[in-house]
């Protein structure tokens, strides 16, 4: 069925166009306006509402680099529905790359927001009735904290058969059942009948490729599940996903300066020795076991931690053996496919 114009933000964008959407959030203490530019893509053909978006924290920037490419991809003049692709939802921190607003609330907290509170509380309640309420589907794109990176992951609500649909569709090898946080994105789009998944990938402030590869596969996948895009000509090995139900931080024991001994992704067993913490000064030693066995989706990068930090996230599964052979799997073939859009060099580590 032929699509009809697509109304958004007082623009009127005609079927088989794309246009940017200038969409007031706040402004500078200069009084200088502050936007958040919308990109929406709408198809010739009528079909669902996507939203992508990224930066909802302001330093978490490999889905900025992610919808810059889905941006670019060729197949989206074939496009059935319409994209609405937000790049940087935090734009006061991506300015000062801070994860926070200047007020330092996290806007990922202030949802679904209200039209007279704080600053957090306005932008949350912008982005809920004039972007999110206009989608059918969602996909919030996410890094770990600065010095923590996590390995790439889809966290959802698997309650939902919709929302665990997309889950298996987005296609990277762990997906954790993760519970709905007051004030999020994800819980305010699924008490409205919007399924929408969370992609977990990479570290905040940098910028890298797997991650983003993959998240580009990702979104493209959701795409085609979806019935937005064609199916590809060369079909790749599919990616049945494990789920984990439960999860677990392991924390640090003491102040210290600490090394790691496991990467993101390996496969840990029950007393498994994961890290050290030592003192600059003397001989003093603590071991880092690991609880439980599980496969590593989490990791703190810094060397320099305190009392009760987090130091490894471990997930459990069923089958711990056969994820880590998938995620082996996963990670040779993806540095090997061929870029979703054209002339994008991979981005060097």
């Amino acid at each position: 069925m032929s699509a009809s114009a697509f109304e958004f933000g007082g623009v009127s964008v005609a079927p088989g166009k794309r246009t940017i959407v200038e969409m007031p959030a706040a402004q500078l203490y200069t009084q200088t306006q502050l936007n958040i530019p919308v990109h929406v893509v709408h198809g010739r053909q009528a079909g669902p509402v996507l939203l992508v978006c990224a930066a909802i924290h302001g330093d978490e920037l490999n889905g900025v680099e992610i919808i810059r490419r889905v941006l670019r991809m060729a197949a989206l003049k074939r496009l059935r529905g319409t994209l609405i692709a937000v790049p940087v939802v935090n734009v006061f921190g991506f300015i000062h790359k801070s994860r926070y607003l200047p007020d330092r609330r996290d806007l990922n907290r202030c949802f679904p927001g209200s039209e007279s509170g704080s600053l957090g509380a306005r932008m949350a309640w912008l982005f809920k009735t004039q972007i999110l309420d206009r989608a059918t589907h969602a996909v919030d794109l996410h890094t770990g904290a600065i010095y923590r990176s996590n390995l790439p992951q889809i966290r959802a609500n698997l309650a939902s058969p919709e929302t665990a649909a997309m889950a298996e569709a987005f296609g990277v090898p762990v997906v954790l059942n993760s519970v709905l946080r007051d004030g999020t994105l994800r819980e305010v789009a699924e008490a409205q009948d919007i399924p929408v998944i969370t992609y977990e990938a990479g570290e905040a402030l940098r910028f890298e490729e797997a991650s983003i590869r993959a998240g580009v596969r990702g979104v493209t996948n959701v795409m085609r599940h979806l019935g937005m895009l064609t199916e590809r000509r060369v079909q790749p090995v599919p990616v049945k996903p494990a789920v984990s139900s439960s999860s677990t931080w392991v924390r640090a024991e003491v102040d210290g300066v600490f090394r790691t001994l496991v990467g993101l992704g390996d496969r840990v067993r029950k007393d498994q020795l994961l890290g050290r913490i030592s003192s600059p000064f003397t001989a003093d030693e603590v071991d880092i076991q690991s609880p439980c066995a599980g496969i590593l989706v989490g990791r703190n990068n810094l060397p320099l931690v305190n009392e009760g930090e987090a130091l490894f996230h471990i997930a459990r599964f069923d089958e711990v053996k056969q994820v880590a052979q998938q995620l082996e799997a996963f990670n040779n073939n993806l540095l090997d496919e061929v870029p979703a859009a054209d002339h994008d060099a991979p981005i060097a580590p």
